[in-house]
């Protein structure tokens, strides 16, 4: 096909571009063979590629090509390292190179709003700078190799309970501040090939034919450049869609849509208009595709399998780690006798369920890891069944066998977990619990052995309720197919744990902030936590958790110095600090930058994370970290001008190495926006105070007032604090004829319209 696809778009007919705007089966975008526009393949993703083996005409879930399973976004987000994860997004286009697929469909971000989503392990956060930051790295990996990424799932996607049709019912200020901004984030700074809509309605409207979604808030306030394209299935009334601003319905709907917009295009001006746009769209994205070099292969089977075993130590999170025997428990001592206790560390559980599932290229088990060279110092026992209709005689003697091998070892590790059939995408939990076996089996080893570490298999957060009762905790997730030799190396010792928290560990699922708002009724799920979303909420509320937002532990020690802020010519925020390794090894640290203004004329969070950098510092040495947090992410979205506004004042920096270990601080004046609303006859004394033209002029009436001899009332009324904090509320068309204050409504009017430049000032 030409470079310049607008040439090919004036030869089309219009039922050659609608057939563009549709998939021709699967996978596979259909093509117009008489004008040399051929078909291009989009696949899942996104942490690996899940190209079909076969015919691309259905979903084909166990049939894909061998490829490398990456650790997903749950266990990629916990490595704060957006760097990284260009490095695995470089990789992921290399292998969709290679296949000749054009776009991967990833990476997902939408918001961990509850820790039961089904789809958990697929997202990055709770937090919307985090997650973009990490898929802004995801999407310039990828794309560097000549491949699309599709960014998803927009928007508000944060339950698989009835996914298809269910209203995420958000407020203005929610919703832009935590659903949308990590997508604005990456749309910017990455500007994927494409964006894939969701299932879900927003506020009542179908995320595939919302115009102000779509083309609004998307293209013309974020600048994308690229194609919309549905999840598969997701289309409700395509020609709707189509004037929406949705580009490409995939899968195939065997030329019935097309036939519905072709008529409709014909008939009518707005219509044939969106469709020359998409089609458009559509050849735009061939042209891209099409201008990469041919790539052969053969796949590095073993490098890329190296890289993901990197990826998935640098993102188990060391939740705890207590002294035992007068030194922390981990790394283990390689002489120590272990007992390796669990099916997970036998059989991992190295991804999620669902459209996700790839086919590795290989797979690690941390049983083979641990090993590997330690002779009859390491023996095994299943000491639980994956299946749940296990007869409870079979589990007893599992159990015993494996409490038996727990007292006679130095060490038990206890691998714990949720399998597939408990969290998958297609449906939600129902609790955060591990399963009551593993726990019983964990309470019967604790008995014998208190030496006891604990390693978690999950895809979401689960609760801890053992956590004091053990003195090494280590959150695995679910790590991709190096995942096992990965656990074994950090265990070990091998690699420095790094990561953090992603999300919030809670206490109970009571606790969590859209408990009770989950997964709502009737078509409608109101998300009625606001903005106080993850920590946000425990912060605001100073409720206890089990573990915070960004932490993680590591086998050295940082001391941090103190922290200074700049205000630069960008209006951004330059943030210093020094951070020593106080440890006798290497380590990385990750350094969180956490920002709030001092006073607002808005419900905020307590902190709010906005800068971050894992940073590697060998032992004694001391390295200075520069931290940008940009301006813009100061903003809290003003209902009442619909526009991101940064407040003026104090802000509040905070350094740290959690949302709850705050090591040093700094406070920074920042100059607000401007934010000037038209008085009317509804807006309050306090609104008029602090307009820029009618506030002197009140004041000075009201000072007068207190001065006048005969004004004792007036006096009373704006002079007493208590009764000025009342009288800030009092609608200022209400003021006429009100005894005692001095003015008329004639006066009153030629104020608001001075104020509002309606008129000349006297």
């Amino acid at each position: 096909m030409t470079d310049r696809p607008q040439d090919v778009l004036s030869s089309l007919s219009i039922e050659e571009k609608a057939s563009l705007t549709s998939g021709a089966d699967f996978w596979t975008t259909k093509g117009v063979e008489s004008a040399g526009i051929p078909s291009i393949m989009l696949t899942d993703g996104p942490h690996g590629l899940r190209k079909q083996e076969a015919e691309s005409d259905h979903l084909g879930l166990g049939a894909s090509v061998p490829a490398t399973c990456f650790p997903p976004a749950t266990a990629l987000g916990s490595t704060f390292d957006p760097e990284l994860a260009a490095r695995v997004g470089v990789a992921l286009g290399v292998e969709s190179a290679i296949e000749d697929v054009a776009v991967i469909l990833g990476p997902g971000i939408n918001i961990k709003r509850s820790p039961l989503c089904g789809r958990n392990f697929e997202y990055v956060s709770e937090d919307p700078i985090l997650s973009g930051a990490i898929g802004a790295g995801l999407v310039t990996g990828i794309q560097s190799q000549g491949v699309g990424s599709s960014l998803k799932h927009f928007a508000a996607n944060n339950q698989e309970s009835d996914r298809m049709r269910a209203s995420s019912d958000i407020d203005p200020r929610p919703l832009r501040e935590i659903y949308l901004r990590g997508f604005e984030r990456v749309v910017k700074d990455a500007q994927p090939w494409t964006v894939m809509c969701s299932y879900n309605r927003i506020n009542g409207v179908y995320a595939s034919e919302d115009p102000w979604l779509l083309t609004e808030v998307l293209r013309d306030e974020w600048g994308f450049e690229g194609l919309v394209v549905s999840d598969w299935g997701a289309v409700n009334d395509r020609v709707a869609a189509l004037v929406a601003g949705l580009d490409l319905e995939m899968p195939s709907s065997g030329g019935r849509t097309d036939a519905q917009v072709a008529a409709a295009a014909a008939s009518d001006a707005p219509v044939a208009a969106a469709l020359d746009l998409a089609a458009g769209r559509m050849l735009d994205l061939v042209a891209k595709a099409g201008r990469r070099p041919a790539v052969d292969g053969p796949l590095d089977v073993e490098a890329h399998h190296a890289l993901a075993r990197e990826v998935a130590g640098r993102s188990i999170v060391l939740l705890k780690n207590d002294d035992a025997d007068g030194a922390p428990l981990l790394p283990l001592s390689l002489s120590a006798s272990l007992a390796v206790i669990g099916e997970f560390a036998r059989t991992p559980r190295y991804q999620g369920g669902g459209s996700s599932h790839i086919n590795p290229t290989r797979v690690d088990t941390a049983l083979d890891a641990l090993s590997e060279g330690a002779g009859d110092r390491v023996a095994f026992a299943p000491g639980f069944a994956f299946d749940p209709q296990t007869p409870a005689d079979q589990l007893d003697a599992l159990r015993d066998e494996a409490v038996a091998l727990a007292a006679s070892r130095d060490v038990a590790v206890v691998f714990l977990g949720l399998t597939e059939a408990e969290e998958s995408e297609g449906f939600d939990r129902e609790h955060i619990d591990l399963p009551a076996a593993q726990l019983a089996l964990l309470d019967a080893v604790i008995a014998v052995n208190p030496r006891v570490v604990v390693v978690l298999s999950n895809g979401a957060v689960v609760a801890l309720p053992f956590v004091d009762r053990v003195p090494a905790v280590v959150e695995a997730w679910l790590l991709g197919q190096a995942g096992g030799s990965a656990t074994a190396d950090v265990l070990r010792g091998i690699v420095n744990p790094s990561a953090r928290l992603a999300e919030t560990i809670p206490l109970r699922i009571e606790d969590t902030p859209a408990y009770g708002n989950f997964p709502g009724s009737f078509g409608h799920v109101r998300y009625g936590e606001g903005i106080l979303v993850g920590y946000r909420w425990y912060d605001a509320r100073r409720m206890a958790v089990a573990y915070p937002f960004g932490h993680g532990l590591s086998y050295t020690s940082f001391a941090y110095g103190d922290a200074a802020v700049s205000v630069q010519a960008s209006g951004d925020l330059q943030v210093t600090v020094a951070v020593t390794n106080s440890g006798d090894r290497g380590g990385r640290e990750v350094v969180q930058a956490y920002a709030a203004p001092v006073s607002s004329i808005v419900e905020r969070a307590p902190r709010e994370l906005k800068a971050f950098a894992s940073v590697e510092i060998p032992a004694g040495e001391t390295r200075e970290v520069s931290l940008v947090i940009r301006r813009e992410d100061l903003a809290y979205w003003d209902v009442r001008v619909d526009r991101f506004v940064v407040e003026g004042g104090d802000y509040r920096i905070e350094v740290g190495a959690s949302s709850r270990d705050i090591r040093a601080a700094a406070t920074v004046e920042i100059v607000g926006d401007e934010v000037r609303l038209p008085l009317t006859a509804e807006s309050s004394i306090a609104d008029m105070l602090a307009h820029p033209v009618a506030g002197p002029i009140m004041q000075e009436q009201f000072t007068a007032m207190r001065e006048s001899a005969d004004g004792a009332m007036d006096a009373g009324i704006m002079g007493d604090e208590a009764i000025a904090k009342m009288m800030a509320s009092f609608p200022i068309g209400r003021l006429a004829g009100f005894p005692g204050m001095g003015v008329d409504g004639e006066q009153l009017a030629q104020l608001i319209a001075v104020a509002n430049g309606d008129a000349p000032s006297a």
